[in-house]
């Protein structure tokens, strides 16, 4: 028997957290359960008051453990959004009649970038088997999926920090795909090396665009070194890792740049604390969304010139009590000074509402296009009392 009394412990430890592991993918078959009771019986994914309930009793029981509730509460906020999800997976299989168990999807960069994380994310869920496909442009992204190389694209839309992403809003005008889901990614930059250095020897350091302008001010902190711009994060991991060099870095995902054998200096850069990355999720074909599912709407229109034609648009919305989460704008390529104008709607297109919106809509634009309507994969964590 080992001296050590640590190492005895440790393996209780482990022992202990295979059991939760177990018990963690017991919960998730109940919640499949759940999911094929409600679809039979018609009823919501979300009962938010059963969620609360759930958790005032949970912190009360973890309270008699001596477990502070702050952290119970965090534990089942994620357990409860992941029995959600798993629910509307389950129901919008049903609907839509999908049997694949595979799929080919295309991402930017090649594997570790922040694209090829929520791609494996998506397809956890969704596909026994996932297909990589890593691409180096956006446009590449959605050109394999229109020809057919790929069943679908994920794309990153819009980042709490650094906000929008142009080049994905400007492709998404001109496209024949449709949004199908969505979902967000938490992100978490570090200063990664290939060996044994300090801040202070770095010289170089490479990364996507929306890395460095996330973490600007700490970039701004480290004024000696040279920026260099890569066609993903994945890119600049794998360019450090092949120069072994002490004096390079790159800004990435911590779980990237292990794939790449990088170490980590420092972690949580960004600017915002809640930095986190919205993807869509594009394929050939629409899908319709279970009235059971939360449900979001893309819209892409363009007014007429004459004053105040947006404000008119987004009357419509206000007069159906349509909940409008984003309006976003871009320019029209050869038309200077016009834009299109991009909306999202937490509606299901096929409610009363919605239907009737889009009809007054299309009287009053010059041209209107649904980009997707979608399953809203935004869980909101219910706080107990």
């Amino acid at each position: 028997m080992s001296d050590n009394p640590l190492l005895a412990l440790r393996d209780k430890i482990s022992a202990l957290d295979e059991k939760l592991l177990a018990l963690l993918a017991e919960r998730r078959q109940l919640a499949v359960d759940v999911g094929t009771a409600k679809l039979a019986t018609h009823r919501p994914v979300r009962d938010i008051d059963r969620e609360r309930d759930l958790l005032e009793h949970l912190v009360r029981i973890g309270q008699k453990h001596h477990l502070d509730g702050h952290y119970i509460t965090r534990l089942f906020q994620l357990i409860i959004e992941d029995s959600v999800l798993t629910q509307q997976a389950l129901l919008q299989k049903h609907l839509n009649k999908t049997s694949a168990d595979s799929a080919r999807i295309a991402f930017l960069g090649p594997k570790g970038s922040y694209s090829h994380l929520a791609a494996r994310r998506y397809a956890a869920r969704h596909f026994e088997h996932f297909i990589e496909s890593g691409c180096a442009r956006f446009e590449e992204i959605f050109r394999q999926v229109e020809t057919g190389q790929a069943d679908y694209a994920i794309v990153p839309a819009e980042n709490t920090s650094s906000g929008s992403i142009n080049d994905v809003y400007d492709l998404l005008q001109h496209t024949s795909l449709s949004i199908v889901s969505e979902l967000t990614l938490p992100i978490d930059h570090c200063v990664m090396v290939a060996t044994t250095t300090t801040l202070e020897k770095i010289k170089t350091v490479y990364s996507h665009p929306q890395p460095f302008q996330q973490c600007s001010q700490f970039v701004n902190r480290w004024p000696q070194w040279k920026i260099e711009y890569c066609e993903s994060t994945s890119a600049a991991m794998e360019k450090v890792a092949q120069s072994g060099s002490s004096d390079a870095a790159a800004l990435g995902s911590e779980a990237g740049g292990a794939l790449y054998g990088l170490q980590v200096l420092e972690r949580n850069l960004a600017n915002q604390t809640q930095n986190i990355t919205r993807f869509l999720v594009l394929a050939r074909k629409p899908v319709s969304v279970s009235g059971q599912v939360p449900a979001k709407t893309t819209l892409l229109f363009a007014t007429g010139q004459q004053s105040g034609a947006l404000v008119e648009a987004l009357l419509v919305m206000r007069n159906h009590n349509l909940i409008m989460t984003k309006l976003e704008s871009r320019p029209i390529h050869g038309n200077p000074w016009e834009e299109m104008f991009y909306l999202d709607i937490q509606a299901n297109l096929e409610s009363a509402d919605m239907r009737q919106a889009l009809r007054e809509l299309g009287e009053i634009t010059r041209s209107m296009k649904v980009l997707g309507c979608y399953p809203s994969e935004t869980v909101v964590p219910v706080e107990p009392a």
